[in-house]
């Protein structure tokens, strides 16, 4: 976790740092293959040079960008968990579960769907 921790030690409230914290950790520990990266002013894992999944952080919640094309379709879902979206992200608030199974699908599915990915972001 190294690459996150300028990152994590920004991250002023301490529940809000721990949160962070707990889902980076949930997804390296899940995910052993992908690789961590900081770009964009966010902590993001990769898979062979392509993005997977991006996290920021906002006063109320957590950004969850698993772009556009995994919005599109996990967006019913991230609604059924209680969740608000945009078009390439939804949002985890600070009060709310980590709907860790809807992670891990949207996950799978970036892995899977980019595996023969050869740019960072999908064409």
């Amino acid at each position: 976790m190294d690459v996150f921790e300028d990152f994590l030690s920004n991250i002023e409230d301490e529940t809000h740092r721990d949160r962070m914290i707990e889902i980076l950790n949930w997804v390296a520990n899940t995910y052993p293959n992908l690789d961590k990266r900081f770009a964009w002013r966010q902590p993001m894992f990769t898979d062979h040079g392509t993005f997977i999944i991006g996290f920021s952080v906002a006063k109320k919640h957590i950004s969850v960008a698993p772009e556009g094309k995994g919005m599109d379709l996990f967006a019913d879902k991230a609604e059924e968990a209680g969740y608000t979206h945009g078009t390439k992200m939804f949002r985890i608030g600070f009060d709310q579960d980590i709907n860790y199974d809807l992670l891990k699908e949207i996950i799978n599915f970036n892995i899977e769907d980019k595996k023969d990915c050869d740019t960072f972001w999908r064409k």
